[in-house]
């Protein structure tokens, strides 16, 4: 009797360390008392979140054909470009390029600060691509992307399937070889990498479900496996290896893909986020018309 009531007082107490545990990791990584805070509006729809290496943060308005900057200084929007191919999802290069996801052409660019570009991708296999929607850099300098098919009201070309289905690519350093690395998605759209280079986490959004692979020295991907069963829009991680994912507002997941956190946004769709400001610890949030953004205590990526 006494050994079951001892197993009995074991198992209460390991749920609720687990459950204590749980709580904590959730109410830490957003600072105490910070609430989600519209810093702009009068967008058509913002996607695309990128930081550079100063904290500010650039972002699409993709349907007015432009990229914006939330500068991390004064806290101030300006207009960083027009006519940006139709830009859509952005990541810095280590040399403080801007990358972006055009689709006007569906095509990847690469962006000077001064808003000169050259066309890094424009097809595979002599074909158009459908239209890169994200992409993450890994620290080699080797381009990850989604390309999807989302048919857009502005393009000139056949807007039918261009490739012969939805896949993930991964462009070289030098940007001579273009691989797939993933030909087995219904809709790959949101995509992140670890830090180290070692993991890679891709969205299937139509599946409703985000994968994790293990990267390879030749760059492909290994070991694929679920890593929660909610697809995404865009993605971003922290420093304690967190992911953040997007659609009906921003839901957290630890590295075991355990949600830990769910972020309320109020606006139809939360289509992307990113780490930004001099600390790293601003979470800004491109949401349908609006730019949010929520302190947290955790940092982003640099």
């Amino acid at each position: 009797m006494v050994m079951i009531k001892n197993s009995i007082l074991f198992i209460f107490i390991s749920i609720s360390m687990h459950i204590s545990a749980h709580s904590k990791t959730e109410n830490n990584i957003i600072a105490e008392g910070a609430k989600v805070e519209k810093l702009a509006d009068g967008f058509r729809f913002t996607e695309g979140p990128a930081v550079d290496k100063y904290g500010n943060i650039y972002f699409t308005d993709q349907p007015n054909n432009r990229i914006l900057k939330w500068s991390a200084d004064d806290e101030k929007l300006s207009v960083f470009l027009e006519d940006t191919g139709r830009a859509n999802g952005l990541y810095f290069d280590k040399q403080g390029n801007l990358l972006s996801c055009s689709d006007m052409d569906n095509e990847i660019w690469k962006i000077d600060m001064n808003g000169g570009h050259i066309v890094l991708v424009s097809g595979f296999g002599e074909k158009k691509l459908n239209g890169p929607n994200d992409l993450w850099v890994h620290p080699n300098g080797g381009i990850y992307f989604t390309d999807p098919l989302y048919k857009r009201d502005y393009w000139t070309r056949n807007p039918e399937m261009q490739q012969d289905g939805e896949h993930v690519y991964y462009l070289s350093p030098d940007y001579k070889k273009l691989i797939r690395v993933d030909s087995d998605l219904e809709k790959p759209n949101g995509i992140i990498g670890s830090p180290d280079g070692k993991l890679l986490y891709v969205a299937d959004i139509k599946a409703g479900k985000t994968y994790v692979y293990d990267i390879q020295p030749d760059a492909t991907l290994a070991n694929k496996r679920l890593f929660t069963n909610m697809g995404s829009d865009g993605m971003t991680i922290d420093t304690n290896g967190n992911i953040y994912l997007t659609g009906k507002g921003v839901t957290v997941f630890n590295p075991e893909g355990e949600q830990i956190a769910h972020i309320p946004v109020e606006a139809g769709w939360t289509a992307n986020v990113c780490f930004g400001g001099k600390e790293m610890k601003t979470l800004f949030i491109t949401a349908s018309e609006y730019l949010y953004s929520i302190k947290m205590n955790v940092a982003g990526i640099r």
